[in-house]
């Protein structure tokens, strides 16, 4: 049976990378910060509301919301970073990230299971699991599901 899926990798904090399964991505794009409608009152990793295809996104720093320092801050701070924009159900959620890296081939059948001294007490909510590719690098598998249902957003419109 073919166990292999298409995850696409990018960089989280300074030397960590992880890993989201394609078939909740809908799109990937280039925001920049100040096309960004920042909201009051809200959790510090989210950004604000985005206008994708005549639809508002919420967009959270997912380095901010895992326990990374927030890539929407100081000399962090980049003019353009990538959105993942999430969909789960008809909800969808846009992720900033730092920089994507490539399109992974990964078998599911070697993820491990994430234990909790592996990882950040805020990360670990959110993981799959982690794989460890060729080059013998740690990729962290985030749960799309988890993270567009995270009730940080009160989002649930």
């Amino acid at each position: 049976m073919e166990t292999k899926e298409k995850f696409l990798s990018f960089n989280l904090g300074v030397s960590d990378r992880a890993v989201i399964s394609l078939q909740h991505i809908t799109e990937v794009l280039q925001v920049s910060l100040p096309e960004i409608c920042g909201v009051p009152q809200m959790p510090s990793s989210v950004l604000g509301i985005y206008n994708w295809r005549g639809e508002m996104l919420w967009l959270v720093d997912l380095e901010a919301m895992l326990g990374y320092s927030p890539i929407s801050q100081g000399s962090n701070l980049l003019s353009k970073m990538m959105a993942i924009v999430l969909e789960n159900k008809g909800k969808y959620l846009g992720l900033l990230v730092r920089q994507l890296i490539d399109i992974e081939w990964l078998d599911t059948k070697q993820m491990k299971p994430a234990t909790a001294e592996l990882f950040y007490p805020k990360i670990s909510p959110f993981l799959q699991g982690y794989f460890i590719n060729d080059s013998e690098e740690m990729l962290f598998n985030l749960d799309a599901i988890t993270i567009i249902q995270a009730p940080t957003w009160g989002i649930h419109n």
